[in-house]
């Protein structure tokens, strides 16, 4: 069973809201977040990465800077720019970009579905950034970014779904990077129950993206709980921001990866050690991943396409078969003693977005070696794993569209 909560969201005055939402923390550095905010005063950014607002030589992890945030949180309410629902509401998120459109609710998630396993993971955390997020929410007493959630797709909900998006959102803007956001609040309590029931009847969701959001509640929880001696299980600080959506409404990008060298090998060295696992083809002109255990590689003016041969790797392991291991366990580790991707300072990875003209740039620029394109991990794959208890090697999937940070904000 699936706990989630109606509450009474902290959000922009509808005017606004299109000059406040932002970006989410993790997509921009802070160098571009500086410069995305330089020009407006009421960006979200300056809630959710703060440091913008301090020198640029500032540690980023100081505690000036989550006092910084918590103070900017406040003078947005206190100017009024952010204002609270007075009614326990569910917010319906929906994002169109491209022709495609997936449509969520927002609503509160339970920390204890989390720690229990019923929300899943597939990934890991970096124990930086996971203390990062615990000390934001903790200083701010907010949340301010959703974790991204999918469920299997269940008729009734994905029926509520659409009935509650007839009516005109209160919220509908284009944000500068073309993609259409809208939002209904809906605090009848028929409805809302009838979500929450709709809920009840999983047996879990899915963390699609913001395992360190996720995982932050779960340990502010924990702080919180044994500083309460009163603790009853129903605070604020029990539950965790989250927009779920449906399986089929979800895309996911490719996850692309550059390399610096070839690791002291000559190019044709190079490329007699990737015939060992691969067949090799030279493409003609630019060349596009078209399936599954298909890969395309951009070396010195070229692109190649490659595939892995049968028998390189157990195709039905739920782990083994992901391509982004196939290619980890086939070339970058035996080939370009690539160890730890997390931390290896030789490798960089490339949102699917940029597309393959971003990796030929890179790569014709001099500053990476080659490149190589991967097909997108399935929805499907990622609930494997996660089912399984497994977790997908590093960068795995790149979810399109992001949600936007300060649609919708939950106080503690």
């Amino acid at each position: 069973m699936i706990t989630v909560k109606a509450f009474r969201g902290l959000r922009p005055k509808e005017e606004k809201a299109s000059k406040i939402a932002s970006p989410p923390y993790d997509v921009l550095s802070s160098e571009e977040a500086r410069e995305m905010a330089r020009e407006n005063p009421i960006s979200f950014l300056h809630v959710n990465k703060p440091e913008i607002d301090l020198p640029e030589d500032t540690d980023p992890y100081s505690d000036i800077v989550y006092e910084t945030g918590r103070k900017n949180l406040q003078k947005f309410i206190d100017e009024g720019h952010l204002v609270q629902d007075q009614k326990e509401s569910i917010y319906i998120y929906r994002q169109t970009w491209k022709g495609h459109v997936q449509t969520g609710y927002f609503v509160l998630s339970s920390v204890e579905d989390y720690d229990e396993g019923r929300v899943k993971k597939h990934e890991f955390t970096r124990p930086q950034k996971e203390a990062d997020r615990t000390k934001l929410i903790d200083v701010m007493n907010a949340q301010v970014g959703p974790v991204f959630l999918l469920y299997k797709d269940e008729p009734a909900l994905n029926n509520l779904l659409e009935e509650a998006a007839r009516a005109e959102p209160s919220v509908d803007f284009i944000s500068p990077d073309e993609v259409r956001h809208q939002l209904w609040v809906i605090d009848d309590a028929d409805m809302t129950g009838r979500i929450v029931s709709g809920f009840e009847k999983l047996e879990a969701t899915y963390v699609a993206d913001g395992h360190h959001r996720s995982a932050s509640a779960s340990n502010v929880r924990k702080i919180r709980k044994e500083k309460n001696p009163n603790h009853t299980g129903d605070e604020p600080y029990n539950f965790f921001l989250s927009v779920i959506f449906p399986k089929s409404h979800l895309k996911i990008l490719p996850y692309n990866r550059v390399l610096t060298d070839l690791n002291d090998l000559s190019k044709d060295q190079f490329l007699d050690k990737v015939k060992e696992k691969f067949d090799l083809q030279k493409a003609e002109g630019a060349f596009e991943v078209a399936d599954e255990h298909e890969f395309g590689m951009y070396l010195d003016g070229d692109w190649y396409m490659l595939t892995p041969r049968t028998g390189s790797y157990n195709a039905g392991d739920p782990i083994e078969g992901l391509d982004v291991n196939i290619l980890m366990k086939n070339l970058l580790e035996p080939v370009l003693d690539i160890g730890n991707p997390r931390i290896d300072p030789r490798i960089d990875f490339v949102g699917g977005i940029r597309g393959n003209k971003e990796l030929k740039r890179l790569v014709d620029s001099g500053k990476f070696a080659v490149a190589f394109a991967l097909y997108p991990t399935s929805v499907e794959n990622l609930i494997s794993v996660a089912d399984a208890g497994e977790v997908m090697p590093p960068k795995s999937t790149w979810f399109e569209p992001k949600l936007r940070s300060g649609m919708v904000s939950h106080l503690l």
